[in-house]
């Protein structure tokens, strides 16, 4: 069976040299980012099983973290690191069917010119991927709201990657970007973002983070109808094995909102973590029908553009 990873990373090679040219030190605290398979695309398609296929989006080294926010290269890198995620895509297309725009998260006028430019088309990015947190906000902002509307307009998704609230001193990989993402999960539904915009699709890193082990706290504390709107997030699976929690999570979302997903090439060394997701899936007890709509059928339903 064919596998679609759909939250795989990369970090666009030219893309990193502008960045390390701009700010010699960007990598210097995140020592992750400098896993050789995120930047040697040779590679990195070389570590692959037969029959892994890739959604790839750029780690979180977005140009709006790093440059003021009047700097108008922070759209012209944004620009340039898609065209050379689209190009990755056109060069291998027996392995990567899709990437992920990033955005100028500074400028929301160019965010949206951005997808009517680059993801909009037929031949387009596959969606855009946004953090819990930007430019000091909560995603849930209302400033980044046209965001929303705009995908939620096209029918096509966006992607939730986590990040660290930079307002606290003590974050932890293993657990603060848990935290955040769940939060920033709260917090959209809490602004009614599904009421607004029930087309909207949203795929939500690490298998939902903290939502499906807390469902009946969600259920009793913020009622029937928050409880609904957290059912109507994607989520991958990307928690590095556990198949205790990767069935809760399929029984909390259904396995038509469960997409495969490894964090490609991260958690596992060397290669990631493929093979250890993949094994936890079957162990999971789902069916023949489950694994089919995680592996590869919701993908295709969700990557199609109208």
């Amino acid at each position: 069976m064919t596998h679609v990873d759909v939250f795989a990373h990369v970090l666009p090679p030219k893309f990193l040299q502008q960045i390390l040219e701009i700010v010699p030190t960007a990598l210097d605290q995140a020592g992750w980012m400098k896993h050789p398979l995120l930047s040697d695309i040779g590679k990195h398609i070389v570590s692959l099983a037969p029959n892994e296929r890739q959604v790839i989006s750029a780690v979180n080294l977005n140009p709006e973290d790093l440059l003021p926010a009047n700097d108008p290269r922070i759209v012209s890198l944004c620009r340039a690191a898609n065209i050379e995620l689209q190009s990755m895509v056109q060069d291998y297309p027996q392995v990567f069917v899709g990437a992920v725009g990033m955005v100028p998260m500074n400028d929301i006028a160019a965010v949206l010119r951005l997808i009517d430019e680059q993801v909009a088309p037929a031949d387009g990015l596959a969606g855009i991927q946004l953090f819990t947190r930007a430019m000091g906000k909560p995603i849930s902002d209302p400033s980044f709201e046209p965001i929303f509307e705009k995908m939620a307009k096209l029918q096509l998704p966006i992607w939730l990657h986590p990040v660290f609230d930079e307002r606290l001193t003590e974050n932890s990989l293993t657990f603060s970007w848990e935290y955040e993402q769940t939060k920033a999960m709260d917090l959209l539904v809490q602004a009614g973002i599904f009421k607004r915009y029930p087309n909207l699709k949203i795929i939500v890193h690490h298998a939902g983070a903290m939502v499906p082990f807390f469902a009946e706290r969600i259920r009793y504390i913020e009622g029937v109808d928050a409880y609904a709107d957290y059912k109507r997030f994607y989520v991958d699976t990307a928690i590095l094995g556990n198949p205790q929690a990767l069935a809760l999570t399929v029984d909390f979302f259904g396995a038509d909102h469960v997409l495969y997903g490894t964090d490609a090439p991260l958690g596992v060394p060397p290669f990631g973590a493929a093979k250890v997701i993949t094994q936890a899936l079957y162990d999971a007890g789902l069916t023949t029908e489950q694994l089919a709509l995680i592996f590869h059928d919701n993908w295709m339903k969700l990557s199609e553009k109208a």
